[in-house]
């Protein structure tokens, strides 16, 4: 006798189909609650103080860029802006006595702000001297009165070179005779503010220096001639810029003048060694 033959209802088989397909999905759901959470990212501390690297010692090449952006603002009449260089240090070599010894009579002559070497007597010795300007009433400075007691000038030399080497041009061969130097355009103001330190002032003195041969022997002239220091940081006249430019007409060149205050004045050779130097306070 054959047995009834049960067959299941459509709503049964959907239910179970639906349940096998659910699980992976169920599982997967899971796994995922089951995930660790990640962790938060840290928050920065509003408080922290972020350091802030200090600005580039100014060299030779940086100081005269600056000076040359002066100059084409004040040409075209117009004022550079917030000034940066204010309180900045720099370290200015420039090359001196490149073409040889400068006449006794000429080294002679005080605060021409330019650094030189001559011959001692009967050439046993030469010198090294630096007589800054007294630049105390220059129009340039004018302004910086009331609060500097006195201003002392030294040149920058060559402003169209950038390097602190001598010169690797020549003379032009078909030039009558020699050809005077260029007006000076380029300078530095070492300024002395009212009942300020002492210490520093020249006074109308020159820093000299001796160089000496070794025994009887004289010294041998430089091939590359000798570099002159000057170290300190940027000052401000009483506009507050650092550099300040003057034309008597706008077809002359200006000649520009930062405000410093020096403190190291020294002599090196060719090869950087220094020779003497002289420290403010």
């Amino acid at each position: 006798m054959l047995e009834p033959t049960v067959t299941p209802r459509p709503s049964v088989v959907a239910l179970a189909a639906s349940i096998l397909l659910l699980g992976p999905v169920l599982a997967g759901c899971q796994r995922e609650e089951a995930a660790p959470a990640p962790e938060p990212e840290p928050v920065a501390d509003p408080t922290s103080v972020v350091a802030v690297a200090p600005a580039p010692v100014l060299d030779r090449a940086g100081l005269l860029q600056a000076m040359d952006v002066a100059v084409s603002a004040y040409a075209a009449g117009r004022e550079v802006g917030g000034d940066s260089l204010v309180g900045r240090r720099f370290v200015v070599r420039q090359a001196f006595g490149c073409t040889g010894p400068t006449p006794p009579a000429a080294t002679a002559t005080a605060g021409n702000g330019l650094a030189a070497w001559s011959w001692g007597e009967e050439r046993r010795n030469l010198k090294l001297s630096l007589a800054p300007g007294d630049w105390t009433g220059s129009p340039l400075i004018a302004g910086g009165s009331d609060t500097w007691e006195a201003v002392e000038g030294f040149w920058l030399a060559r402003p169209w070179l950038r390097t602190d080497e001598c010169p690797g041009a020549q003379g032009d061969p078909l030039a009558s005779g020699p050809a005077a130097p260029s007006p000076q355009t380029m300078g530095l103001a070492a300024v002395f503010e009212q009942d300020g330190s002492r210490i520093g002032r020249r006074n109308g003195r020159a820093y000299d220096f001796t160089v000496r041969g070794e025994g009887d022997q004289p010294p041998a002239p430089p091939a590359q001639g000798y570099r002159l220091v000057l170290e300190g940081r940027m000052a401000a006249f009483a506009d507050g810029r650092a550099i300040r430019c003057r034309a008597a007409s706008p077809d002359q060149r200006p000649v520009c003048i930062g405000a410093v205050q020096l403190d190291r004045v020294a002599f090196e050779d060719a090869q950087g060694a220094t020779l003497s130097e002289w420290r403010g306070g």
